[in-house]
């Protein structure tokens, strides 16, 4: 069964995006370095919605910084296919840096009120599975693996609504656990439907 998920606008979004794309391409930029801004601003981004905790206007910034990064990311993909500049160590750094961005963007969950440290542990590392269990297919000589519930684009969308409404001022204690079980119940799902895509298609 099919699951919608945001992934599936990615070739629109692409298309949106192919004139910026262009542009930095003239000015020189690669995609390595698109992929390198990406984990800067993620670093940013989480130190932004730590000032959010105690200033609500910080998440508004963490909502546009997310829209940036999700843009970056896409950019670095599309250069490297478009201009021939696909390579061992860019693909290396580009697995490496969402795993990492992730990290950096989400850690600061681990500050909110009613939050267990644990929680945001086990959201990172099913996090981390899910996007190997990705992996794993073009690893096996079949294809990257990007189905969901709950891809890293998902996960963005997810942490976007959560800054809106803290940027809004609304009280998210009572919903933040059963929001994050949810999270996590769908990245064992998404993570076991690329295990199984990878095994069917050997």
């Amino acid at each position: 069964m099919k699951v919608p998920t945001t992934y599936d606008l990615k070739p629109a979004f692409q298309r949106l995006l192919t004139p910026a794309m262009e542009t930095l391409r003239r000015w020189g930029v690669t995609p390595n370095g698109l992929t390198w801004m990406a984990i800067a601003l993620s670093a940013g981004l989480g130190a932004a919605f730590v000032q959010g905790l105690s200033d609500p206007r910080w998440c508004w910034a963490v909502v546009l910084g997310l829209l940036v990064r999700m843009m970056l990311n896409a950019l670095d993909g599309m250069m490297a296919r478009e201009h021939g500049m696909t390579s061992k160590s860019g693909a290396v750094l580009n697995e490496l840096g969402d795993v990492v961005s992730d990290a950096l963007v989400m850690w600061p969950l681990a500050l909110m009120p009613g939050m267990h440290a644990g929680w945001v542990g086990a959201l990172l590392w099913l996090s981390v599975v899910n996007e190997y269990a990705g992996v794993l297919g073009s690893s096996l000589g079949t294809q990257r693996r990007y189905e969901g519930p709950m891809g890293k684009s998902d996960r963005t969308l997810v942490w976007g609504v959560l800054c809106i409404s803290l940027g809004l001022g609304l009280n998210v204690t009572a919903v933040l656990m059963p929001v994050v079980y949810g999270v996590l119940a769908c990245l064992g799902w998404s993570t076991w439907r690329r295990i199984q895509k990878t095994i069917s298609d050997e």
